[in-house]
């Protein structure tokens, strides 16, 4: 039975670790604690600038990064475990909020309402869930982000990751990451190229509310 968002979420994050501690080389920049996002602010629950994902997800990073470390690669994590309250802030500013102060920079193109109806919020996240993360590569050799043809959280066409009217190396560069993640064991989505969840992800009916936070796993 599936478990519907409401008002209670599970806050246990026994299954939960930080990323860090199992890809030891993973470079962060959690965007959600910064106020360089789509809303313009920290969002709610994001207490550290750190990446938390469930165990097996975490497991199955460590393989992808194995696998692209030796390609000259480094994995960037934007976002990962997101808490509840989070998805309840981007919901109610896509509803209510008046303010599109970040409209030149995340969603040129769209209206706030299209936002639900091209896919990029959501009710209810998978990464909530705490198997998805939001990701890129960077190259070693340059020690910058590689081109993936748009920035991350770009709610456009451009960012889907079939989109043609990329440069062949872009694209090219889109399908490095998927194939990677794909054979250890993610799933990509439709609009979003540096979208993944776990494919057998263990908490698959269960949305989590505890804070983004090294503390709260440690206690």
């Amino acid at each position: 039975m599936r478990t519907e968002y409401k008002n209670d979420v599970t806050m246990d994050p026994a299954g939960f670790v930080l990323l860090s501690d199992h890809v030891p080389n993973i470079i962060q920049e959690i965007r959600y604690f910064s106020t360089y996002n789509f809303i313009g602010e920290r969002i709610d629950g994001y207490e550290e600038p750190c990446a938390i994902l469930t165990v097996e997800a975490a497991r199955a990073l460590k393989a992808v990064s194995n696998e692209l470390f030796v390609q000259g690669y480094r994995l960037k994590v934007f976002d990962a475990y997101r808490p509840a309250c989070a998805v309840k802030q981007f919901v109610l500013w896509g509803i209510e909020d008046q303010d599109i102060r970040m409209k030149p920079y995340f969603y040129p193109d769209l209206q706030k309402q299209d936002l639900f109806a091209e896919g990029y919020i959501a009710k209810l996240s998978s990464h909530s869930r705490g198997s998805t993360v939001d990701l890129t590569l960077l190259d070693m050799k340059t020690g910058k982000e590689v081109d993936m043809g748009s920035p991350f959280d770009l709610f456009s066409e451009k960012s889907h990751p079939d989109y043609k009217g990329i440069t062949d190396e872009q694209y090219e560069n889109r399908m490095l990451l998927q194939h990677v993640m794909v054979r250890n064991g993610f799933v990509p989505i439709d609009c979003e190229w540096w979208h993944f969840t776990l494919k057998n992800e263990p908490y698959p009916d269960t949305y989590f509310g505890f804070p983004v936070s090294s503390q709260y796993l440690r206690r």
